[in-house]
């Protein structure tokens, strides 16, 4: 392969760029959260990467600037706005680092992209209360020096990018040298290989090679007795970790200095970045109430997250525990991937369990916009993505979101979660071929009825039957079939009506119908249809009592 000479990068290759750079992340953002055990286990620093440099890229994309200057003013202002945990937060100082190391400039020469990431590492470290080496900043440090060696030594952008790709891998090998809990896990620090997947990106995309190709990629994992001492820890009340706080507050040139003074006295890995108008604040603390007021007390909360830390790191350690073989295992990406939108916490864990990529919160009452859509869509490893509607209010969304994205969007026409369910049941992970798949989802959508049981909320009159407020309603297939005084007559007197249907009931419990009165139901109805297999699982949707679906 002959290397490409580049001379100079235009505002809108630096798009292209940083595009190439976000995708390539995306793909690879379950290796990085597969190491994230700094500063606390939560396993998310991958996905909380990707989220805002993608971000940052779509802000650049909305803006009509053609400069590399405008460009990345940009992004700079999409990645504070959207910097999402302690490693998105520091990836966004070092995109506004990059950005102010450019100034006006209309190009982007190897001598001006050096000194841009010399500025990016600057901004990294000042973002930082206490700077923490063996992590990403050691990384973009190690980075930028070589990358000014090679402008020093008449390199053009295409040497200077090869370089920053060598030394970000060398410098992620080194980072558990430097930072004891990286050694004792027996992991490279996830934001530095976050940082290097990026960079590697770049390189992609400036050679001319696909990103679309499948990569497998070996995942590390933090050693068994390291998770094993990670649980014993998180047994005890006095646990290390608190709230994950993050929070963008919107003033009027308020002093920024005093503010992460006062911030700094409320807990650790503080990160409070921005200017007197605009403040990105990130904190580890076990009282995130304070947090938030003294963001009020300052100015407007733009933006309020509040996690528990140490519940995420239980799952951290339990997504290691069920899989003790994941560092042997590689990443295949599918040939096509699927979203659901789903309504309630069970629900989302049945989609997922029966191979769905990404979930997305929504339904009846609650329906999703296509810009929710293209952002799932778009963190999907595959180029071809199914979407599965569930509800017939939301695919005209689905169908709008096509234009918002240069993936191939393919929309499944499910009207209710069983048919989601059911169109996921026959696609195969190992299918080459798309359409195939495609077209195994569709036909499967015919295999399922669905019978949905909520309460009236006010009296009317639908089909000619007369409902009244309170009355319990059953919908089969989307039209109304009864009325009744309990969810579980309902139930049974729709199923009373599907006789040949199915041999299969599945009864998803909604979040507020109690376990034992579905598992009573679960009886009754083994009782009156003896020739239905009948299973119970917990879908937690709101508004509905019970939703059914009959195969």
């Amino acid at each position: 392969m002959t290397r490409p000479a580049i001379a100079s990068l235009s505002g809108a290759e630096l798009r292209e760029l940083f595009a190439a750079g976000t995708a390539w992340l995306g793909r690879h953002k379950d290796r990085v959260d597969a190491v994230n055990v700094f500063p606390v286990p939560d396993g998310d620093t991958g996905r909380n990467m990707h989220h805002t440099i993608r971000m940052a890229v779509e802000e650049a994309e909305r803006d009509s600037s053609e400069s590399a200057a405008g460009v990345l003013a940009a992004m700079s202002h999409g990645s504070l706005y959207e910097g999402k945990g302690n490693s998105g937060v520091i990836l966004s100082q070092i995109i506004a680092g990059f950005a102010r190391g450019v100034g006006d400039a209309a190009t982007i020469g190897p001598e001006l992209f050096a000194t841009s990431l010399e500025q990016a590492s600057l901004s990294a470290y000042k973002s930082v209360q206490e700077p923490t080496e063996g992590t990403i900043l050691t990384v973009i440090r190690d980075v930028s020096a070589a990358v000014r060696q090679a402008a020093n030594n008449g390199g053009d952008i295409t040497a200077l990018v090869e370089a920053a790709v060598g030394e970000a891998k060398a410098s992620v090998e080194r980072t558990p040298t430097l930072l004891p809990k990286l050694a004792e896990a027996g992991v490279v620090d996830a934001g530095g290989l976050g940082l290097s997947v990026i960079f590697e990106g770049f390189l992609r995309h400036l050679w001319g090679e696909t990103l679309d190709e499948v990569v497998p990629v070996a995942l590390e994992a933090p050693r068994q007795d390291w998770l094993a001492d990670t649980a014993a820890r998180h047994q005890v009340e006095d646990s290390l970790y608190g709230y994950c706080t993050e929070m963008l507050v919107s003033s009027s040139g308020f002093d920024v200095e005093s503010f992460r003074e006062r911030v700094i006295e409320l807990g650790d890995s503080v990160i409070v970045v921005g200017d007197p108008d605009l403040v990105r604040v990130h904190i580890h603390t076990d009282d995130p109430g304070a947090a938030l007021t003294l963001g009020t007390e300052v100015g407007h909360l733009l933006q309020v997250k509040v996690d528990n830390i140490r519940a995420q790191a239980e799952h951290f350690v339990d997504m290691h525990k069920a899989n003790p073989g994941l560092a042997n295992e590689l990443i295949q990406v599918p040939s096509l991937s699927t979203v659901a939108v789903v309504a309630g916490e069970g629900m989302g864990h049945v989609f997922k369990s029966v191979g769905c990529t990404r979930t997305i919160l929504g339904g009846s009452t609650m329906n999703v916009t296509p810009r929710e859509i293209v952002a799932a869509v778009d963190e999907c490893p595959s180029q071809d993505v199914a979407v599965l509607p569930n509800d017939k209010n939301i695919i005209l969304a689905a169908e709008q979101a096509r234009k918002l994205t240069k993936k191939w969007l393919h929309v499944i026409p499910t009207r209710s979660m069983p048919q989601g369910i059911a169109a996921l049941l026959p696609t195969n992970p190992e299918e080459t071929d798309p359409e195939v798949t495609l077209s195994g989802m569709k036909q499967a959508l015919n295999s399922v009825r669905t019978i949905e049981v909520t309460r009236a909320v006010r009296s009317t009159n639908i089909e000619g039957q007369k409902v009244a407020t309170g009355d319990f309603i059953a919908i089969v297939d989307e039209q109304l079939k009864l009325t009744t005084f309990s969810p579980e007559e309902a139930v049974l007197g729709s199923l009373d009506g599907l006789s040949g249907a199915g041999t299969v009931v599945t009864l998803y419990y909604g979040a507020g119908t109690r376990k034992g009165a579905a598992e009573g139901l679960a009886r009754n109805i083994r009782e009156r249809f003896s020739s239905y297999e009948v299973e119970v699982v917990y879908g937690g949707q709101p508004h509905y009592s019970y939703i059914v679906s009959v195969e």
